[in-house]
């Protein structure tokens, strides 16, 4: 009797958020690629910055990025739970509640913000405030809910890191560090249409207006097509810089002709034939997607660490 009881009492217990679960709502795997964008930023800046504030001007910018995922997820609750591949986060698992995760990215949102314009300077901790409204207020309020180009226009949120460790090095904004905005800016709308369409019930099921949704399919794979053309002279624009140079402008056009092929490919495709081969060519274009960005920004980062030798730059 007293060993049914003790186990009863176990399963009437609520459930105690491990770290873990905490840990989850700042978008780990968001967070990486927000930790090497901003750190090749500030490596490849003209100016040096001294090792231990360019780890505090990192981390600020990583619990930033991670402070706009828990505001996200706060926010972004009731459609996480309807959408398969989002319904076991924190919240909508029951993991943590709505009211932890708010207070978490506020709490963190200071933190990082206070923390960066101390150790470095007010237009670092300016650009990380804006990018922090600007993905939990301005994208996850208000266009995520009410546009089809909620990613076009949402997608300057992810863009921001590498100026941000640019003006953490340098205290200003150049056209290198713009170029890194738009490279990631202009890199998001054909990523996320690429998860799209193969993921097409979720955003119908929670009532996200993606395009797939609103403008059909066809429309859709014709954006995709016409937002990886544009991204080329970006790609190719960024090598003409002061932080560009023969190795990055040979990965870039490496990369381009790449990831072209396979928007083109997913553009002249339709429904059957995607459905026909359970939208392989979308899964691949989405991960060469991964691949175009991590290796264009590791390419600067190479260019940057030969320039001592020589070797960098033009």
């Amino acid at each position: 009797m007293e060993y049914i009881m003790t186990d009863m009492t176990a399963q009437d217990r609520p459930y105690e958020a491990s770290m873990g679960d905490y840990f989850a709502l700042l978008k780990p795997r968001v967070m990486s690629l927000v930790i090497f964008t901003a750190l090749v930023g500030l490596l490849v800046a003209p100016v040096p910055v001294h090792p231990f504030i360019g780890f505090v001007g990192v981390l600020c910018i990583a619990v930033g990025a991670g402070a706009s995922g828990a505001l996200n997820m706060w926010w972004d609750a009731d459609i996480d739970a309807l959408m398969k591949r989002t319904a076991k986060r924190p919240i909508p698992s029951g993991r943590v509640q709505p009211g932890e995760a708010l207070g978490i990215g506020v709490a963190l949102s200071g933190f990082a913000i206070i923390l960066l314009g101390l150790a470095t300077n007010l237009l670092a901790a300016g650009l990380l405030a804006f990018t922090i409204f600007f993905y939990a207020v301005v994208y996850s309020m208000w266009l995520k809910r009410s546009t089809p180009h909620n990613i076009v226009i949402g997608g300057a949120a992810g863009a921001f890191p590498p100026m941000i460790g640019w003006a953490v090095a340098t205290g200003n904004v150049t056209i290198d560090s713009v170029l890194m905005f738009a490279l990631i800016f202009m890199w998001t709308p054909p990523h996320f249409w690429a998860l799209a369409l193969f993921v097409k019930t979720d955003y119908g099921d929670a009532g996200v207006p993606m395009l797939t949704e609103t403008h059909g399919r066809d429309v859709t794979r014709r954006h995709i097509i016409v937002y990886a053309l544009l991204l080329v002279p970006v790609a190719i624009g960024l090598g003409l810089t002061s932080i560009g140079g023969p190795i990055y402008m040979v990965t870039s056009v490496v990369l381009n002709l790449w990831f072209v092929k396979g928007c083109f490919d997913i553009w002249r495709r339709d429904d059957a034939a995607a459905d026909a081969d359970n939208y392989a060519v979308e899964k691949q274009v989405f991960k060469i997607s991964l691949y175009y960005l991590f290796l264009h920004f590791g390419a600067l980062l190479v260019q940057a660490a030969l320039r001592p030798y020589g070797y960098g730059g033009w």
